[in-house]
């Protein structure tokens, strides 16, 4: 299969699904489960719930790393009626019990309620911690203020996954040849299907970031259908610390420096994987064939 991307024919195997990512709280640990349950609004419990900081109503997310890095320090795990969250301490704590606000509260360092409940208009705050991963029009227009010396902006939960806490598109896709090529750009750095958060992890026998050619195709994983939609723009979370992953700024420097796309008409952004859509619903599981449309 090497070579497989864009110039793939109709309805080839292009390669297997190596991983499967959900994350049922926005911005904490999440999941790697062997099988999963994909619907309109993307994988069955990713980006369900979150945290919100009651005293300004903002969605918390790590994109904000001053205020909310320390969520990566929490796992949440699916189950079947409720969300459980691991604690740094090594407690657990669920969404059914009457304390979770008041835990995860004393866990995080500021008052939180955890919801469910994605409130139109909802939105989140975005520091830019680094230069030239946006065009700099976006970044002044959208600011509203300074943290630390950056531009801080306001924005937007869940721009094509409404009802979610999806930062933008239901489904976010990457490769592992796309992981490879970034990892010969900077080979001491850990890419890894963790740091950037994704839903699904293709494994392609082949050279480059072959998913920037996706865009407009359409891919079938098990029984589901997706319509891929745009690349994806990466951001801060992708340098933290989270799991066993150190913090590495130089991991956006380099997407920034090697990978820059066009992103919903408004200019290139430093990117890596793409966005999707889903077309039919079904389920997928770790080793099923992906096949490009």
């Amino acid at each position: 299969m090497r070579g497989a991307g864009g110039a793939a024919r109709l309805g080839a195997v292009i390669g297997t699904l190596r991983e499967i990512g959900r994350f049922p709280v926005k911005s904490l640990l999440g999941e790697s489960p062997e099988r999963a349950e994909v619907v309109a609004s993307g994988v069955a419990g990713d980006r369900a719930w979150a945290l919100v900081d009651t005293e300004t109503g903002r969605v918390a997310s790590a994109k904000h790393p001053r205020l909310w890095g320390g969520l990566l320090a929490l796992r949440a795990v699916a189950r079947e009626s409720a969300v459980e969250i691991r604690l740094p301490d090594g407690g657990v704590v669920r969404s059914d019990d009457p304390a979770v606000d008041s835990r995860l509260s004393e866990a995080v360092g500021r008052e939180v309620h955890l919801t469910a409940t994605a409130s139109p208009g909802g939105l989140y705050d975005y520091v830019w911690e680094e230069d030239d991963i946006a065009p700099r029009e976006v970044v002044e227009g959208s600011r509203t203020g300074t943290e630390q010396g950056r531009p801080l902006s306001a924005m937007p939960m869940a721009f094509m996954a409404p009802g979610t806490f999806q930062d933008v598109a239901p489904i976010t896709l990457m490769t592992t040849a796309g992981l490879a090529t970034m990892a010969s750009h900077h080979p001491e750095g850990r890419w890894e299907q963790a740091r950037f958060r994704s839903n699904l992890l293709v494994d392609v026998d082949a050279e480059g970031i072959v998913e920037n050619t996706w865009p407009g195709r359409r891919l079938t994983i098990g029984t589901a259908t997706f319509e891929v939609t745009s690349a994806a723009p990466r951001c801060v979370m992708t340098t933290l610390a989270q799991g066993d992953l150190p913090r590495d700024r130089e991991i956006l420097r380099t997407v920034s420096r090697e990978n820059r796309q066009e992103f919903a008409g408004l200019g290139t952004w430093a990117c890596l994987g793409v966005y999707a859509t889903v077309v039919s619903p079904g389920d997928v599981r770790v080793g099923d064939e992906v096949r490009l449309l």
